[in-house]
């Protein structure tokens, strides 16, 4: 293998007066701090002085270190226009909101290095739609592979019906293109072979959340810092959403915060938190519920529950029961609500249930979670004791994917129903929500099809259908893949991938001409003989599903190469303007879309730019939590388009839902549920809309349902995967200096060196049983990784659960095997192994099993098993050139 290395620049141009300046928000995580652009043509040599009068900052250089200087990796060179041009893209130090320090993430910092330039790494982008001839992807017209793709697509949907269409799709990638996908999905070919990147079925992320009334993005940043006591479940926010630890939780901490981490590894951000008096809940994996519970018993017996917010705010018998009519229960949440496991019949329902289950015991709940008993009752103290004159701490609870993408269902009823209990509802400094991923780009144009789904659950109820389970029973004919990495994000990713290479490379139906229609019918034979065509959609070309299984590829553009807009994690809807041209013949993905539509014969896709295409999805927004339908309102009355209306709020946004005052002002909403604010008494004017929840929860009632979180519906599969003999458990996450499967961050060259592969890490103890070193190549393996191999139409409740899934056959034991470089720390539990979510090299989903929680649909990605064996020394451990092996967990 070739070392890595990185050659810093020096000499960094700076933009002259009359630079264009742009503002925009950064591409990548969920906290989408502002930038700025300034862009300059390159011909002609005109660049800026060092006085504050020769440059665009308008400041003298050399600047202090919070100036606004700029570094190597926030400058390149872009064609605009068709004609070189300077951009640089630093932080707005001007912007009022999210980086209100002009800071900025190590990701975002190089947002420059994205963006494409053929005198660097980023060269191979995807420029040409391209169609596999004898084995080859060769480049093709855009009429050629729509007109291929719509005719297949056809055919598959005539013969072999809409469900043998598939679109896995991203839900974040900007409101004009999620729009547009959706419209084709759901409402074009109207398919329930339908699910985005993160899940295999179209399902809530958090279904506790959703039942118990709470919008997943209802607090605002303030909050965070607002609180006095903050619970942070399943995430370090250091290291995924950077400047929301650092600008709105650090100075929190620092001001007294109670900090409480419920996460099984140590990160920079809970070190920081415990050197600042926070506590660190070191959890073993998918214990998370039984922590929860017991906290809750303990505040409970203590009489320390918010009895006030219960009274007025939580659903009684009555109250739950209401809204419900007979029949069946087709949307999850209703029947999950009404079918006995979950719902109670109010508050001291609740805490009768509570009470009877002996694993909430805090010393058994201890004893399974391996932590010690008193960090509990220490938690519960923090939460929710009242202070001598009665008062209560103001309390918030913040979860990410390490705690829901476990135990789902059982995790977030649990947490809904402890953060009802404390008082967690929409008011200042005490909210309950999401930390975030991705940015919230998501906007449906249609509504998913449930009666086509195949997924029939207890009691005639339908659950959205399960695409990897579907496809791997072959019955999937035409998939379209847009915008990520379908297998390497998919749990048990290796027997995912030999499935897809059975039924695409080594079916006989190959195509081994240049004929357009006999491109056609030889893949019109591959389907017919229970084969499958892929599309896939992206801006590089990914492995394995573009590189070796994609029949035709589209090239997308992306941030910068065309004007879109989107949210981030408080609801601030903000323009992401173009500023360059996409490289080649890449086009947006709405673009793609609405042409492949056509050609299929669907109405409805004549737009002209993104900007039709989100005046028409406006109002579909309405209801949302990015409800904009009234800057759409405002922008007509002015005679400008959506798009310059967006743009008038640069990088401060405006927060969703959007209503307008009387007087024509548009106002943003701070908080969801914010049962402190007041809404003008006459009701909604003109075309407003006043969502329940902008001062309510998402129930029937507009109150909260506490529900039961029973650990016996999860506790079998717990129990088998639970590592035996010297098996440990393989869980993943993110780490500060990469995004997702690092398809940007491959090509920047610091990273690259930083990061070179894959890497695991190990607890001192486990390592030195096993006689591994920091640098030491191994391997994680295990054979017995649990898949389930059916779409199984139940009788009984208990037909889905996994002791039941066993003794019928529906569970096979897969093997898999991925390789990494070795770091030993003690920052983790013992009997632990931790790796890069979604390295797409060596992925930590193929040891997850892929057998999802039967009540949501979603899969447990952070819990995986295997073993794990020194094979070599790699290069990097006598070497400091790259990987350090560096602790982490240090603040």
């Amino acid at each position: 293998m070739s070392t890595p290395y990185y050659i810093p620049g020096t000499n960094i141009p700076l933009p002259p007066v009359d630079a264009d300046v742009l503002s925009t928000a950064c591409d990548y995580c969920i906290v989408a701090c502002g930038y700025k652009i300034y862009r300059w043509p390159v011909k002609g040599g005109k660049v800026g002085g060092e006085k504050a009068a020769e440059n665009a900052f308008g400041v003298d250089f050399p600047v202090d270190p919070l100036g606004p200087w700029v570094a190597p990796n926030q400058y390149n060179v872009v064609l605009h226009k068709g004609e070189p041009h300077h951009v640089i893209i630093i932080p707005d130090k001007d912007t009022k909101h999210v980086n209100i320090n002009g800071n900025s993430s190590i990701r975002g910092g190089a947002l420059a290095k994205k963006v494409y330039n053929p005198q660097t790494p980023t060269r191979d982008r995807l420029k040409s739609p391209m169609i596999r001839m004898f084995g080859t992807l060769m480049p093709v017209t855009w009429d050629l592979a729509l007109e291929v793709a719509a005719e297949v697509g056809k055919h598959v949907i005539k013969k072999h019906g809409e469900n043998a269409f598939c679109v896995k799709t991203f839900s974040y990638g900007y409101m004009e293109n999620t729009y547009a996908i959706s419209k084709y999905a759901l409402r074009s070919v109207s398919t329930a072979n339908f699910t985005f990147h993160d899940t295999p079925s179209d399902v809530t992320s958090t279904p506790g959340f959703r039942d118990a009334g709470f919008d997943n993005f209802g607090p605002s940043y303030q909050d965070w810092k607002d609180a006095e006591t903050l619970m942070v479940c399943g995430t370090d926010p250091y290291e995924s959403k950077t400047i929301l630890f650092t600008d709105w939780m650090m100075p929190a901490i620092q001001n007294g915060q109670k900090t409480i981490f419920m996460i099984p590894r140590k990160t920079a951000g809970v070190a920081y938190a415990e050197k600042n008096g926070g506590l660190w809940l070191d959890i073993q994996p998918g214990t998370d519920l039984l922590v929860v519970n017991a906290i809750a018993r303990v505040i409970i017996e203590n009489g320390w529950q918010d009895a006030e917010w219960i009274r007025d705010w939580v659903n009684n018998k009555w109250e739950s029961s209401s809204g419900f009519g007979q029949g069946t229960r087709n949307t999850p949440w209703q029947w999950r609500t009404t079918w006995g496991k979950f719902q109670t019949k109010g508050y001291e329902d609740f805490v009768k249930w509570l009470m009877a289950q002996d694993e909430f015991e805090p010393t058994a709940a201890a004893e399974t979670a391996q932590i010690d008993v008193e960090k509990i009752y220490k938690a519960a103290e923090w939460m929710a004791k009242p202070r001598e004159d009665g008062s209560r701490p103001k309390t918030s609870i913040m979860i990410e994917k390490g705690f829901y993408w476990s135990n789902n269902t059982g995790n977030t009823n649990a947490i809904s129903s402890l953060g009802i209990i404390c008082g967690c509802g929409g008011r200042p400094g005490q909210v309950i929500g999401r930390a975030g991923g991705h940015q919230r780009g998501g906007l449906k144009g249609g509504s998913y099809p449930r009666n086509k789904s195949p997924e029939k659950l207890p009691g005639r109820r339908r659950r959205a259908m399960d695409t990897d389970r579907y496809l791997m029973s072959g019955h999937t004919r035409f998939a379209h893949v847009i915008g990520n990495t379908w297998i390497q994000s998919m749990c048990g990713s290796q027997s995912l991938a030999a499935k897809f290479e059975e039924l695409t490379v080594q079916n006989p139906n190959q195509v081994r001409s240049y004929d357009k229609q006999t491109i056609i019918d030889t893949l019109k034979k591959r389907v017919d003989s229970g084969g499958m065509v892929v599309v896939n959609q992206d801006i590089y070309l990914v492995d394995p599903i573009g590189a070796r299984f994609a029949d035709i590829v589209f090239p997308a553009a992306g941030w910068g190469e065309d004007t879109f807009t989107r949210a981030n994690g408080e609801r601030r809807l903000r323009l992401y303007p173009k500023f360059y041209d996409a490289p080649g013949e890449a086009k947006p993905d709405w673009w793609i879309v609405a042409n492949l539509a056509k050609k299929m014969g669907f109405k409805g896709y004549d737009w002209k730019d993104s900007n039709e295409v989100l005046e028409e999805a406006a109002r579909f927004s309405r209801g949302s939590r990015k409800d904009f339908f009234m800057l759409k309102v405002a922008a007509q009355k002015e005679g400008k388009t959506l798009h310059e209306k967006f743009a008038e709020f640069g990088t401060d946004g405006i927060q969703g839902p959007v209503v307008m005052l009387e007087d024509g002002t548009l106002q943003g909403t701070k908080r969801l549920h914010d049962t402190t604010r007041e809404l003008s008494a006459t009701g909604p004017s003109g075309s407003n809309r006043y969502n329940k929840k902008l001062t309510h929860f998402n129930s029937q009632t507009g109150k909260c349902n506490i529900q039961k979180s029973p650990w016996s519906l999860f506790s079998d599969y717990w129990a088998w995967m639970k590592p035996k003999d010297d098996e440990l458990w393989v869980t993943s996450g993110r780490i500060n200096e990469r995004w997702q499967s690092g398809y940007d961050d491959r090509r920047r060259p610091y990273i690259v060196q930083r990061w070179p592969e894959n890497w695991v890490e190990i607890h001192p103890d486990d390592a030195k049983e096993r006689g591994i070193e920091n640098g030491d190549y191994v391997m994680l393996y295990s054979d017995r990784i649990p898949v389930q191999t059916d779409t199984t139409v139940g009788i009984e409740g208990d037909d889905f659960t996994f002791t039941k899934l066993m003794d019928e056959g529906h569970i096979e034991l897969t093997e898999a095997a991925i390789t990494a470089v070795a770091i030993v720390t003690p920052a983790l539990k013992k009997g632990m192994l931790y790796m890069d979510f979604l390295h797409t090299a060596q992925p930590a989903n193929a040891l997850s099993g892929r057998v999802v929680d039967w009540i949501s649909g979603n899969y447990n990605y952070k819990m995986g098993v295997g073993r794990i064996k020194k094979i070599g020394t790699s290069p990097y451990k006598d070497s400091f050139r790259s990987m350090s092996f560096a602790r982490r967990d240090i603040a």
